[in-house]
Order: C-alpha cells, then structure tokens, then sequence
C-alpha cells in the first residue's frame, strides 16, 4: 500500500513511522509512505498557507493553491486511484468498517489540516471522504490521520504478528461488538483473580463465557452498537437473560478474600 500525507508538520510523524510494527512494515515494504509539506509548495516570501475565511469570523483557513499544487506532485496513477481522505470535525464517524474498506485500497491520500481547516474546495475537488475520529476537536489533523492510519494498517495481511488477533478485537467481524475483557499471569493480583472458567481449559464453556461479557459490556456501555447489530435469536437470549439478572455465571471478578485459590 502507498500512503501520502500532506501536512504542514511532517516531523510530528517520524517516531509513529520509525517504532513497531510501522516501522516493520516499512523494513518488508508492505507499505510505503511519503511525507508532503504543502508549504513547499508556495512561492511567495512569506510562504503563506492560509488567509482570513470569506464571511468574517475567527482563525484561518489553509489556501486551496498550495494543496493542489502538492496533490499534483502526487504520481497521476496513484492520484486517480488513492483514496483521499481529509480529518474533519464535520465527517462522518470513522469507524471499524471504514477502516476494512480503506484496508483494502492500493493508494490514501491523506490530508492533515491546522487552524480552522482547509478551505472546502479542497476536499470537492479532490471528492475527499471526510471523517471524524469523534465528538472533539484537536489542534490539527496529524493526530487524527494516525489514529485512522492505526486502524486501517493492522487490517492488512502481514502487519500483524498474529493474524487472528485482529479478528478477535472490538467492533470486529459481522456484529460489531465490544470485545470481552481480557486476563494473563498472575491468576491472582491485588485481591482480584481471574475468572475460573478461563482456566478451566474447556473451550466451549470459554467462548461462552466471552460471548456473554461481549454482549453484556455492549449492552451497557454502547447500547447503540445493540441495536445496530446483526443479533441471532441466542444473543437476544442472553441479553434477556442478563437484563433480567438470570444470568448466573460466575461474575467478572472475585474478591480473594472469598477464594484464595493460587495456580
């Protein structure tokens, strides 16, 4: 995959594309990045990337001059194919299922905009998708093309030491649920101790027990993801059943005062 980034702040970049598993994937060229400063591309003394918004009001808006001219030095094939995508507090909510779309895509073209953004030619002519990264805003778009780059890389075959890890993740798969919570060594800690179905070795009464956190944490802490997914009549079951308080298996945590049990 080729990745483009137009900022004005390349270097706000170099430590998430020389650590980990970025960085990794550089080495085996499973993606490839390049950097635009689009201030390089203006030509006045100044250098100037923004200017006062039409119809008064406070900040600045980024120029639409220099940002073309810093798309077009973008290869003509990856430009009409890339998909580009420009950080916006006014997009629609990224979410998992954008990022497995954009996963698949040879070419982003993303575009990091500062002060009051860029001017909204910018994202028309280049027919941008606009996304929000949520309910806020940041300083600039930096960040916000991170966070969605994060996302989208970790889907791509090879990224990942272990494949089935992104398959196992919140918002992952057809019902786009939260994930279960998650335990290691020590069993005990703190007077908190590890579930005992997870140790049980039987994975059928396991992948129950997480399907069930799975549904009951959704269900409590993002209720809209409830009604938006793609239930079978056995998680309508259990979401009754934990709505009703007659689900009795054992509960998310233990005090040791209870059980000292040790491995």
């Amino acid at each position: 995959m080729n990745i483009y980034i137009l900022t004005l702040f390349p270097e706000l970049f170099d430590n998430y594309l020389e650590h980990s598993l970025v960085k990794r994937a550089r080495e085996i060229n499973l993606v490839d990045f390049k950097l635009i400063n689009f201030r390089d591309f203006t030509y006045d003394k100044h250098r100037t990337v923004d200017d006062i918004p039409f119809g008064g009001g406070s900040g600045m808006v980024i120029k639409p001059e220099p940002v073309i001219k810093a798309f077009l030095s973008i290869p003509a094939e990856q430009r009409e194919t890339g998909k580009k995508i420009v950080p916006s507090a006014r997009g629609i909510l990224f979410n998992q299922t954008h990022a497995e779309q954009l996963s698949t895509n040879d070419a982003l073209i993303f575009f990091a905009g500062r002060y009051k953004g860029f001017d909204q030619r910018i994202v028309e002519l280049m027919e941008a998708e606009e996304y929000s990264i949520g309910d806020y805003v940041i300083q600039g778009g930096e960040i916000a093309v991170m966070t969605m780059l994060d996302a989208i890389l970790r889907l791509i075959p090879g990224f990942l030491g272990d494949e089935d890890s992104a398959a196992t993740d919140s918002f992952a798969g057809e019902k786009k649920l939260l994930s279960a919570p998650d335990y290691t060594r020590p069993r005990e800690f703190m007077g908190k101790a590890v579930p005992d179905v997870l140790v049980s070795g039987d994975h059928k009464k396991i992948a129950e027990w997480k399907h069930r956190e799975s549904l009951r944490l959704t269900m409590e802490r993002r209720t809209e993801l409830i009604s938006q997914a793609r239930l079978d009549k056995d998680d309508i079951r259990i979401l009754d059943e934990i709505k009703a308080g007659s689900y009795k298996d054992e509960p998310l945590e233990h005090n040791l005062n209870q059980d000292r049990r040790k491995l």
